[in-house]
């Protein structure tokens, strides 16, 4: 079990959300003996999908099977996990104090955010319904399950065609949905002949779905052009209330995806004392990355708490010293007075 370093009314580190890079980051903690609270509120970025890919040891396994292992192992090692929403934190004299939506208020002197990002789907009717099973954005996620069938591609942003050329790996009936996107221009449209990729000009109107499985997609001029999986780029945005209250802003992403919290390789944001890691740092980041960036987090947040231990300590252990020669001092100047000098 870990040892508390701080009273009980404050913890080493307060880490905002509980997905996989939250909760990698507190197992790490708690391990370090640091006193953490992880602060979840139930809404992973993952949660539409049945199945979660390519993470080590448990492909195909629910996400939800993850988080819950992964909060046991977490208390195994004091660390604590509650339920509920941080929105807004502050600078104190000894770290931060973090609100959440009940209106209570926990302090930490280290804060660590991992909420993740939303995703902002394209506006096509019955699209939202399906995404994360036959609506996908991720090859490495949902490729293999969808492999040789006939996957179509929604056109809408900076994204689409390194979207579509990656897909080409899984499938040879692919299709480009030209939808409300910029018209492939005359190198792309070279690269895409070359590969055997149709081009579809026209907007899309709506999804096609028979007995709770995706079948095509029609445009609005009524053609059906049929399919079995939907890959669309969403727009991301981070979930960066509680930094916003900080002052720190997301920025725009280098991919043309959407927002990013920008953080250094351990996390280490703009502010001091203030790290992030997962998908609010890296929105291309699968749930092995995102658990691998928490760890990498939480041994530098543990790494900068030893030199603020050590700093005190040694200003501590100074004191004491201090205060003895400056009595020696005065007695000094007392008995100099005393005899006249």
């Amino acid at each position: 079990m870990s040892r508390r370093t701080q009273p009980d009314d404050r913890y080493d580190v307060v880490i905002v959300g509980g997905g996989p890079a939250g909760l990698s980051a507190a197992l790490v903690l708690g391990r370090a003996r640091r006193s953490t609270l992880v602060i979840d509120a139930g809404r992973p970025r993952n949660a539409p999908a049945e199945h979660m890919h390519g993470f080590l040891s448990r492909d195909g396994a629910p996400p939800g099977e993850l988080l819950a292992a992964g909060r046991e192992e977490v208390r195994h090692y004091g660390g604590e996990v509650r339920s509920g929403e941080a929105v807004a934190a502050r600078p104190d004299p000894d770290g931060f104090t973090a609100s959440l939506s009940d209106g209570t208020e926990v302090r930490a002197r280290r804060l660590l955010v991992t909420a993740g990002l939303v995703d902002e789907l394209p506006e096509v009717p019955g699209l939202a319904a399906r995404w994360g099973r036959d609506v996908l954005h991720c090859p490495y996620c949902h490729g293999w399950e969808f492999r040789d069938q006939p996957i179509g591609v929604l056109s809408t942003g900076p994204l689409t065609m390194h979207q579509t050329l990656l897909l080409r790996q899984w499938t040879d009936r692919l299709t480009l949905l030209q939808h409300t996107g910029p018209r492939p221009g005359d190198e792309e449209a070279e690269q895409l002949a070359a590969r055997g990729i149709t081009v579809v000009p026209g907007e899309v109107a709506a999804l096609e779905v028979t007995a709770d499985r995706l079948t095509g997609v029609r445009l609005r001029d009524g053609e059906l052009v049929p399919l079995r999986a939907l890959a669309v780029a969403p727009r991301v945005v981070p979930r960066a209330a509680v930094l916003n209250t900080l002052g720190l802003e997301p920025v725009a992403h280098p991919s043309g995806a959407g927002e990013h919290i920008a953080a250094d390789a351990t996390g280490r944001t703009a502010l001091p004392g203030v790290w992030a890691a997962g998908n609010i740092v890296d929105p291309a980041a699968n749930v092995l990355a995102a658990a691998a960036s928490g760890a990498t987090a939480a041994a530098a947040i543990n790494a900068d708490l030893i030199t603020e231990d050590t700093r005190r300590a040694v200003a501590a252990r100074r004191a004491p010293f201090s205060a003895q020669s400056e009595a020696r001092l005065c007695e000094q100047v007392a008995g100099e007075r005393r005899h006249g000098f």
